[in-house]
């Protein structure tokens, strides 16, 4: 989720139901502390507790140093990534491409649990692929090594986001350990978190992509588990408030210029699959100014309140003619 969970949609996500968020990955690498990204992706500034940044690397004394840096500068848990499948990361033996290395892991997060005094977590994979699910093994290693939580995406390296995730690792994993275990993948309604955490036995669940445009998710997620009915749908009138509020953040964050460019990857999740979407969504791309941005969202939802207080989405399942006419 590097380039989606900034500080601006940490804050929201929070604010609408999130336990905790954890940020974007932070490198171990020391020479880039100085950089504008790293110093934003740090940047914990107003956040609501609890802080949990998340850094990638393959070197245990470098990773001890990163969970350092980054305690000292706020941060109360520090996670460990081992289950990002990009190659970028995976080609310098970091994120997933660590299950690979047992005797690496272990000194890894030996040594990041004795640099700092807070908690350390980890995510990690099923395995490298699906001839070596390690996930069982790694899992008691972390809890031997002092890692009080796990987060567990269910897919191998090698699957990336392809096809369905396996839920049986998971519940195996969480047989084999005593510390809480978070499951996550494919988890996109309130039915589903349910039935993952039946199915697993896992402490809680973890949301990713599925929030992408819908950070209400999980005040939905939270009402299910607790009364077994939903809330209503959102109203026009509330949708475009949170989103405004978002990209004003991002605005503010990111400064004008990259702020507008950022907003636009938000505003379009926020809108996709809304009736005449398709066309909002194509024109949103080629604005180059705050301002025609915010008149283009105004008047996108002036339009829709006319017709319905509560967002109407279309459904997935049926052909889009807009869409395709747009695409084509």
């Amino acid at each position: 989720m590097a380039g989606v969970t900034d500080r601006p949609f940490r804050q929201l996500c929070k604010k609408l139901g999130a336990g905790m968020a954890v940020s974007e990955m932070v490198t171990s690498n020391s020479l880039l502390y100085g950089s504008a990204k790293t110093l934003r992706r740090a940047n914990h500034e107003g956040e609501v507790n609890p802080i949990s940044v998340q850094i990638a690397g393959a070197d245990p004394k470098m990773m001890a140093e990163a969970a350092k840096y980054n305690v000292d500068n706020g941060a109360q848990i520090i996670d460990i990534n081992m289950g990002c499948p990009a190659k970028k990361i995976c080609n310098v033996m970091a994120g997933s491409a660590l299950l690979k290395d047992e005797p690496l892991v272990a000194q890894i997060l030996k040594a990041v649990v004795s640099a700092v005094n807070v908690p350390v977590t980890l995510k990690i994979r099923t395995g490298w692929d699906k001839q070596n699910r390690n996930a069982v093994t790694i899992a008691r290693m972390a809890e031997d090594c002092g890692v009080q939580a796990l987060a567990m995406h269910g897919r191998t390296r090698a699957c990336a986001y392809t096809g369905d995730a396996e839920y049986e690792t998971i519940a195996a994993v969480k047989q084999a350990i005593k510390i809480p275990l978070i499951a996550n993948g494919d988890i996109t309604t309130p039915e589903k978190a349910k039935f993952v955490l039946e199915h697993t036995g896992a402490d809680a669940v973890m949301i990713g992509r599925a929030a992408q445009g819908r950070p209400w998710i999980f005040r939905e997620i939270a009402h299910f588990l607790e009364t077994g009915s939903h809330l209503p749908a959102p109203e026009v009138a509330e949708i475009r408030s949170v989103m405004l509020e978002h990209i004003h953040d991002l605005y503010q964050f990111y400064g004008e210029l990259g702020g507008m460019r950022v907003a636009r990857k938000h505003i379009s999740w926020y809108t996709k699959g809304l009736v005449g979407s398709a066309h909002f969504r194509h024109n949103m791309n080629q604005l180059q100014t705050i301002e025609a941005q915010l008149s283009a969202i105004e008047e996108f939802f002036a339009h829709l309140q006319q017709h319905d207080e509560r967002l109407q989405y279309l459904d997935e399942d049926t052909p889009n003619l807009e869409e395709m006419l747009i695409t084509q």
